[in-house]
């Protein structure tokens, strides 16, 4: 098999009907996901806590990086003994949050950007290629699938190209099909040594953060690839045939991903909104020391410390941990023991958190 190397973008994709209708729905769904988010009384961490990691463990899953709802969560509270697992998700997690904060602070999404999450997430620096040898197999029977541009040059170039692409307006498609075209491209080009899958999904919703569709980064497509993984491959593989055919199949895969992730992260955040009212007014009835910088303390994550209670609202620690104690009495939290230290569950929470989005698209 020969190296592939992709077009230069823009590739004059052309909508129809049928990619109009799915477009329509998507922005909808996105657009109804980000007013949310935007009106939303929820503290932003929260939601960034809750949503980011589990499209780290989705987004890491996909490349057979396997580790459980338990130990993440675990991990977020303490990040004490982690498994390998746990520690690239957790990396994940970080670089998902670092492409946030400079996608943020320069209103772009650049290379040198890109560059920085693949640090992050690989805790290397290896950058772009620069040595040839790199091909992608069928992690079942070893069958060479692509063999990626090969040579540096090539990389930068096409690399540079889909810099341009990304931030500058250079075909007048929308945007939402525009991204099904730059992760394509991206996937295809295979930049990096490792983590091309996982820089990719990062890059999806950070190029929906900059495009001003999304206030925070929390529209994630790992789920829905889990859930269509042949397909996704499929057609993955199918566009470097150059069918114009393939490209409408692409496009109607990723719109209709867009929509079914939007409507289920409303769901989710709906769900967060509704169990924090409903704890409030229980603390309310039932407690003498309610207190809103208490309940988003105690949603902060599903598990938590009474060192944690104890900083977050600068309380003593007997008092941190008689507030933990007194909910664990009410049936909201449970504690577990741990080595020397306990961990308190918001129950509500983790059940909220561990039926995720693959659930409800």
């Amino acid at each position: 098999m020969k190296e592939f190397i992709p077009k230069l973008l823009p590739n004059g994709f052309v909508s129809d009907n049928e990619i109009y209708k799915h477009l329509v729905s998507a922005t909808r769904a996105l657009g109804e996901l980000n007013g949310l988010i935007t009106s939303s009384l929820l503290n932003a961490d929260i939601l960034l806590n809750s949503l980011m990691l589990q499209e780290a463990k989705d987004s890491s899953a996909i490349e057979n990086i396997i580790t459980t709802q338990d130990e993440l969560f675990l991990a977020q509270a303490d990040e004490i003994n982690l498994t390998p697992q746990t520690k690239e998700v957790l990396n994940y997690h970080r670089a998902l949050s670092t492409g946030f904060d400079l996608v943020k602070k320069d209103k772009l999404l650049l290379n040198k950007h890109i560059l920085k999450i693949q640090e992050e997430l690989e805790a290397n620096n290896a950058g772009f290629r620069s040595q040839p040898g790199t091909m992608l197999k069928n992690q079942t029977t070893g069958e060479i699938k692509l063999i990626p541009p090969q040579n540096n040059s090539d990389i930068l170039r096409l690399m540079d190209n889909l810099q341009m692409y990304i931030n500058d307006e250079l075909d007048d498609i929308d945007p939402l099909i525009r991204l099904g075209i730059i992760h394509y491209q991206f996937e295809t080009i295979h930049p990096f040594y490792d983590g091309n899958g996982r820089t990719g999904r990062i890059i999806n919703v950070l190029y929906l953060v900059q495009k001003g569709f999304l206030k925070l980064p929390i529209l994630y497509l790992s789920a829905y690839t889990i859930k269509n993984k042949k397909e996704y491959y499929e057609l993955l593989g199918a566009l470097r045939n150059d069918n114009k055919a393939d490209w409408h199949q692409w496009t109607k895969w990723f719109l209709i991903g867009i929509e079914k992730t939007s409507r289920a992260t409303t769901q989710i955040i709906n769900d967060i909104k509704n169990s924090m009212l409903n704890f409030s007014e229980f603390l309310e009835q039932n407690t003498n020391f309610y207190s809103k910088d208490l309940v988003e303390a105690l949603f902060w994550y599903p598990y938590t410390k009474i060192d944690f209670i104890q900083n977050r609202l600068k309380i003593h620690r007997d008092t941190a941990s008689k507030y933990l104690k007194t909910c664990e009495k009410l049936g909201k939290l449970k504690s577990i023991k741990i080595g020397r230290n306990i961990y308190y569950i918001n129950l509500e929470l983790f059940n909220i958190l561990e039926n995720g989005i693959y659930e409800r698209i």
